[in-house]
């Protein structure tokens, strides 16, 4: 059997889909090293990884990125988003990158399956000149020739003046990422005795062998200039509880009355990691009091207090088990984390999203070019707004259908069994 490290950034919808493949290389018989942070080491050795601390690398907790990064401020805008690129993603990996070089020095590593975003496993790779794979934990920002650049929040369109459009929009990133991305990376690089990547920008952190891309094709866009490494996996998540009473609050029979009454149920989230209620949380308990609907919210760990008074149609719970609730939701908001957009559409659940940082637009765009739901562009949307997009996602519909269809697919991609089906087919045959 194999022994597989596993580098992880330290964030929870990183951590998520990277615990499936952990636990699946685990079952069967594989020796997994989990390198991430302190603060989600747990979640990885509950599966029966082993555990490698960040020691070079600065851990850093999630909640509260500027604590260890002060460069990222309250993590909103253009600025704050460049500077966590450059600080918390690039700049980290040179440490990674000389962690997980130490632990091959130390111990025997077979192959690197490494979070798209946890930069230094894939020069650690490419340094030790190990077979590796990239987990792509957010939706592919692979570069095409058929599509919007990456990050511009455009949807694919096939007329003639659109390919146009793009094809401009395409030169003018090759320009920035040239004059921008490029030299950092490249200094990234050469920190741990590498050369210039061979592919421009983020694509030349890719792995050349394997990339388990989450989604399916239908949610992801079509682009014939796909590169042959990568294989769409579905959802990556681990089996749920079959026991979930016990995360459950007092109030979830509601949840079962609503449904037996006929009425809609309406879930609310905004992730983990930007967790300030007066984005989506409050407009959107706002928007929909009084109606018809109960309003299932979950704060992210937020006190629930921070909502003000709840409308009388409205529950709360800091989290709740998504395949526990989303079999009874109608309609879920969101502020677009691709983890959670995924367990909407593998339950069939059509969605409404408000997301504008990190890759949020990316996921919107996907979430409305597909079919599966709407997105209102924006990370604070007014209460009417929101309001408006659920009613017309609960009356139209071709939205809970498409979701049904998509959900089915990714249930058949096979999920973390498939990823580990192609990392030991793929970068465990002999070389």
């Amino acid at each position: 059997m194999a022994r597989i490290v596993l580098p992880v950034l330290p964030f929870a919808g990183h951590v998520a889909p990277m615990t499936a493949v952990a636990a699946e290389l685990v079952r069967r018989g594989h020796e997994v090293v989990a390198y991430t942070g302190a603060k989600y080491a747990p979640r990885l050795t509950a599966v029966g990884a082993g555990w490698e601390p960040w020691r070079q690398a600065p851990d850093f907790d999630d909640a509260d990125l500027a604590a260890t990064f002060p460069q990222v401020g309250d993590g909103r805008g253009v600025r704050a988003g460049r500077a966590n690129g450059e600080h918390v993603v690039l700049r980290t990996g040179v440490g990674q990158a000389r962690d997980v070089v130490a632990l091959a020095g130390r111990e025997r590593v077979d192959a690197v399956v490494t979070d798209s975003l946890a930069v230094g496993g894939a020069l650690a790779a490419e340094r030790l000149r190990l077979p590796w794979a990239t987990v792509a934990v957010t939706p592919l920002a692979l570069g095409s020739r058929h599509l919007p650049p990456p990050g511009v929040r455009l949807l694919p369109i096939g007329t003639r003046g659109r390919r146009t459009r793009d094809a401009v929009l395409r030169a003018g990133a090759r320009v920035a990422i040239r004059r921008l991305l490029d030299p950092l990376i490249t200094e990234v690089r050469a920190e741990v005795g590498l050369g210039p990547a061979a592919a421009s920008g983020l694509d030349g952190l890719v792995s050349p062998h394997l990339v388990l891309a989450q989604g399916v094709p239908g949610l992801e866009y079509p682009r014939p200039d796909l590169p042959a490494a990568v294989r769409f996996v579905g959802r990556l998540a681990v089996p749920a509880s079959p026991r979930p009473d016990g995360v459950l609050p007092g109030w979830w029979p509601e949840v079962e009355r609503a449904r037996a009454e006929g009425r809609p149920v309406v879930h609310v989230t905004q992730g983990t990691l930007h967790v300030d209620p007066g984005d989506l949380l409050r407009p959107a308990v706002e928007g929909l009091a009084g109606g018809p609907a109960l309003v299932v919210a979950t704060t992210g760990g937020a006190a629930a207090d921070r909502l003000g008074p709840l409308p009388p149609n409205v529950r709360t719970a800091p989290f709740l088990p998504h395949d526990a609730l989303l079999p009874a939701v109608d309609v879920m908001v969101t502020n677009g984390g691709w983890g959670g957009v995924l367990a909407a559409v593998a339950a069939g659940v059509p969605l409404v999203v408000a997301g504008a940082d990190l890759d949020k637009p990316e996921v919107a765009r996907r979430v409305a070019w597909s079919g599966v739901g709407v997105d209102l562009r924006t990370r604070r949307p007014r209460p009417a707004a929101v309001r408006a997009a659920v009613d017309r996602v609960l009356a139209t519909p071709g939205f809970r259908t498409t979701a049904r269809a998509l959900g089915r697919r990714l249930a058949a991609a096979g999920g973390a069994a498939t990823a580990a089906d192609h990392i030991e087919v793929i970068l465990l045959h002999p070389w």
